[in-house]
């Protein structure tokens, strides 16, 4: 499991630090061990649109928002689901602050100058569990080479999920092809805008043979319908794969530097309880409203955790547009440091 040992190490001791000098909002902690965080100050806007997505990849920011640590640098954060890339075009246009989203999607954002942006923190690497393909009881489809000539449901085809599993079918011998385009050994993706965000019910309905399911998403299917996987995209070319980060545009990092470094800062924190504190993740996403996010206790004992690293790391960062070139959804190869800069 990939650790930022250094950073987490700096991070937990600054905190302890803060606490043991009574600096802070409050020189206190949470029965959860929620760090007091030394105030950034001087917010330029202290009052954020933020979209991200509802899933276990921004644990970390939910962590930090259940918890308070927001609002301890000052910061009211006002939390929208991000279901679909059109989030990336409307933080282009000033609607939302900070977006939460998948690092392909940023790219193909900065590719088709749909936006300026700069990633400032990572969110999430994938883990076991957190991203796999499932099918329903009774389904003929029990392993990826059953796939052949069926549909494998995927929200769209210039996305994380695509990348995904088009390197698992790769490392089966298979190819994956949208809609009617023949090909051999194959396996059926549908075009985009037939299959939005997760691909449950496509699943649920038959319209489809599997789907890709992150998590909790994947738990509730399981629950609901008794649906079971038979494949986890944690392996090969994706295996521990940068999945999501936090983006501003650079326009805005640059007329808001105190108000980042506190957001950054407070992320950070949920970050690192989200990596090492499951009882604070479980107790996050049931907060959540009906609609945003949220799972029963059940469904939040079960899910499956990502891994949440600190700091921006440029070599891992650099995998996705690597990989995306690889499997076509870039013609060239793209300098991740355009994002991170």
């Amino acid at each position: 499991m990939i650790r930022n040992l250094r950073v987490r190490a700096l991070v937990l001791g600054a905190a302890l630090a803060l606490i043991t000098a009574g600096c802070g909002a409050s020189g206190n902690s949470t029965e959860l061990g929620v760090p007091a965080l030394q105030k950034v100050g001087n917010l330029e806007k202290p009052t954020l649109n933020v979209a991200v997505l509802a899933n276990i990849d921004s644990a970390g920011f939910f962590v930090a928002l259940h918890e308070g640590l927001f609002a301890q640098e000052g910061l009211r954060v006002n939390y929208t689901p991000a279901f679909s890339d059109s989030i990336i075009s409307s933080q282009a246009k000033g609607q939302y602050d900070i977006t939460g989203m998948n690092y392909v999607s940023y790219v193909e954002a900065q590719v088709h100058h749909v936006a300026n942006l700069h990633i400032f923190a990572e969110g999430s690497l994938l883990q076991d569990g957190s991203d796999v393909i499932m099918v329903m009881p009774h389904s003929r489809v029990q392993s990826l080479k059953d796939l052949k000539d069926h549909m494998l449901g995927v929200n769209t085809t210039a996305n994380i999920g695509y990348l995904l599993v088009a390197s698992m079918l790769a490392q089966n011998g298979l190819t994956a092809r949208i809609n009617s385009e023949p090909s051999a050994n194959s396996v059926t993706l549908p075009a985009d805008a037939n299959f939005p965000f997760p691909a449950s019910q496509p699943l649920v309905s038959g319209q489809v043979s599997a789907a890709i399911m992150s998590e909790p998403f994947a738990t509730q299917l399981a629950e609901q319908y008794g649906a079971s996987i038979i494949a986890d995209t944690n392996s090969g070319a994706t295996s521990q794969f940068p999945i999501d980060g936090y983006a501003v545009t650079k326009e805005w990092a640059k007329a808001n530097p105190n108000t980042l470094k506190a957001f950054d800062s407070a992320l950070e924190a949920g970050q690192e309880i989200a990596d090492t504190n499951r009882q604070a993740v479980e107790a996050a996403f049931v907060a959540l409203p009906s609609g945003r996010g949220h799972v029963d206790q059940s469904t939040a004992a079960l899910m499956a955790l990502s891994n949440y690293p600190l700091g921006v790391t440029l070599d891992r960062l650099q995998r996705v547009p690597d990989v995306m070139q690889q499997f076509g959804l870039l013609k060239s190869r793209f300098d991740m440091r355009q994002l991170l800069d």
